[in-house]
């Protein structure tokens, strides 16, 4: 899949959650929900995925941990807030830089609509080598 079918598919489930949820719940709650729109519509994903960074050549576990990524390609950022900010956008970012995947979405469902809760992030910062991640992590949540 190419990365604007990925994340129109992702759009899609989201908005599917949204319109039987609607807004106020817990950012738990929708991914939940989110993630059994994935499994539903066959697009493999993991969630909770941890994501450590290497600094100086050393591994280190920093607690980060990715809401959901998929189809190894996608980062979904899940928020249930009153509205996106910029530190929201600039922590999509880092979850990009660090895991070395170009693409994310941030998705907030506190809001009236969706669409007006959904901001595509692209990564472009150029040299992933000085920060990088392992890829082999807990696939709690992975579709079969």
């Amino acid at each position: 899949m190419e990365l604007n079918e990925i994340t129109e598919r992702i759009m899609g489930c989201a908005i599917e959650v949204h319109k039987n949820l609607g807004p106020g719940l817990l950012e738990s709650t929708y991914e939940a929900c989110l993630a059994y729109e994935l499994i539903k519509a066959g697009i493999p994903f993991e969630r909770q995925k941890a994501l450590p960074l290497v600094y100086k050549g050393n591994l280190i576990e920093c607690g980060y941990r990715l809401d959901l990524i998929v189809a190894s390609k996608v980062i979904v950022e899940i928020k249930a807030i009153d509205g996106l900010t910029p530190i929201h956008e600039a922590q999509l970012i880092t979850y990009l830089k660090l895991s070395g995947c170009n693409v994310g979405l941030l998705i907030n469902f506190n809001v009236r609509q969706l669409t007006h809760g959904i901001k595509r992030v692209v990564n472009k910062f150029l040299d992933n080598s000085a920060i990088s991640a392992p890829s082999a992590v807990n696939n709690e949540g992975n579709a079969n």
